[in-house]
């Protein structure tokens, strides 16, 4: 089978599936603007596509994202119609398709299926929208028009995907009836034999100082810190909790940029915004306990895990991170929110522990509580790392059911 792979950050999502698929011997391609000439990555070859710039138009601001997905599915489809014309025609196409890259491509080859990757459906009700009211938009009347409008490319790929893939229930749910349907929950699957609780694991603190597991180790991930991923809150209980915990390192993780949101206001970053909120409340041999790491090679990552004695994770009603499942994976006692996307992987008291996403002082006695208790954390650790094999295992659960889709994408409907 010839299969073809649309991410503008090729592998993405896919990084698991696509070499997976060219293993087994079927004809794949990926087109991405993640390359600037024909690599070859795991039996996949990967060609780029390039961006034209373009003089800057007059756009209502509700238009400016769906300006830049047509932008880049234009660009997408003159690659397209190059691959084509060169002889390549696939049987199955799969896209990611939340930059707007594959909007076109059925109108390059119209006998393709295609298979998108469904992350999200925005919903203007709450919780999806008004969640925190710290950050609500100053016009909320017109809040919910401009998520409808965000919308348009997901509307626009229901008319040409054969089926959907997503990786949680909660997710998939997001979308309207009328496609989900057809959308498939498979995850995108966490390899629990290099993320496994390990007794000897070491990480070595940029000071040099080498944590183990006999250190009180807290720990907090983010792709980059920001308040849809709870930053804002744990921030503003760290003077709390580095008071209860004197002997707690507390090492955090993530970048300074925005993945989701609303941008820092002009010229800051919101990691700076909540230090120098909660700074002067922390004594600095306090401070001096608290690590900021930024983004750490992944075999650091899984070491960090390894070591946390209590792993913290807070998100919005939102996409679920991948780092809560490595987490869980290894081993790690949990302190999570009680939010829809953490309730689907995360049993209060049987998994983790769950408190409000808003709840500070909460955040704390939950923290404090499992760091004193090393058989509630043993047992909820065991609980998590079992609940992960049994359902979001890469090898044994998740990659061959991801295959199976694929190759059922290829085979005709049922009348």
């Amino acid at each position: 089978m010839k299969i073809l792979f649309i991410h503008q950050n090729f592998p993405g999502q896919f990084k698991h599936l696509a070499g997976a698929l060219a293993a087994r011997g079927h004809n794949v391609k990926a087109l991405t603007l993640r390359v600037n000439e024909v690599v070859a990555w795991n039996g996949v070859q990967v060609l780029p596509y390039a961006v034209a710039r373009k003089g800057r138009q007059a756009l209502h601001l509700w238009m400016t994202d769906m300006d830049s997905k047509v932008t880049r599915a234009e660009a997408c489809f003159h690659a397209a119609c190059k691959l084509r014309d060169a002889g390549f025609s696939p049987d199955v196409i799969i896209a990611h398709p939340g930059w707007g890259e594959s909007l076109f491509l059925r109108d390059v080859w119209p006998e393709a299926r295609m298979g998108i990757y469904c992350e999200l459906y925005h919903l203007p009700g709450y919780p999806h929208l008004g969640f925190d009211p710290e950050f609500r938009r100053a016009n909320e009347a017109t809040e919910p028009l401009r998520i409808r409008m965000k919308n348009i490319n997901n509307h626009l790929h229901f008319d040409i995907a054969t089926a959907g893939l997503s990786p949680t229930a909660f997710q998939a749910d997001t979308f309207p009836p009328g496609f989900r349907d057809r959308i498939s929950v498979v995850h995108d699957g966490i390899d629990t034999e290099q993320l496994r609780p390990d007794p000897n694991a070491g990480f070595t603190l940029p000071t040099g100082r080498r944590l183990t597991r006999a250190d009180e180790v807290i720990t907090f991930v983010n792709r980059n810190l920001e308040p849809y991923r709870g930053y804002h809150v744990f921030m503003r209980a760290l003077p709390a909790l580095l008071a209860a915990r004197p002997q707690a390192q507390v090492l955090i993780v993530g970048g300074d940029g925005v993945s989701y949101g609303a941008q820092a206001p002009q010229g800051q970053t919101w990691k700076q915004i909540y230090i120098d909120e909660v700074r002067g409340q922390i004594p600095d041999a306090d401070w001096a306990r608290v690590h900021f790491l930024g983004r750490i090679p992944y075999d650091d990552f899984r070491a960090m895990l390894q070591v946390a004695r209590v792993h913290v994770y807070l998100t919005y009603p939102f996409v679920l991170s991948w780092s809560l499942l490595e987490a869980m994976a290894s081993g790690a006692a949990i302190v999570a929110s009680d939010t829809g996307p953490v309730r689907e992987v995360l049993r209060h008291g049987e998994t983790g522990q769950l408190v409000d996403f808003f709840d500070g002082a909460g955040l704390v006695r939950e923290v404090a509580a499992l760091a004193d208790d090393p058989a509630a954390r043993a047992r909820l650790g065991a609980a998590a790392r079992a609940h992960v094999i049994a359902h979001y295992d890469l090898k044994t659960h998740c990659l061959p059911a991801q295959i199976a889709w694929v190759e059922s994408l290829s085979l005709p409907a049922r009348s």
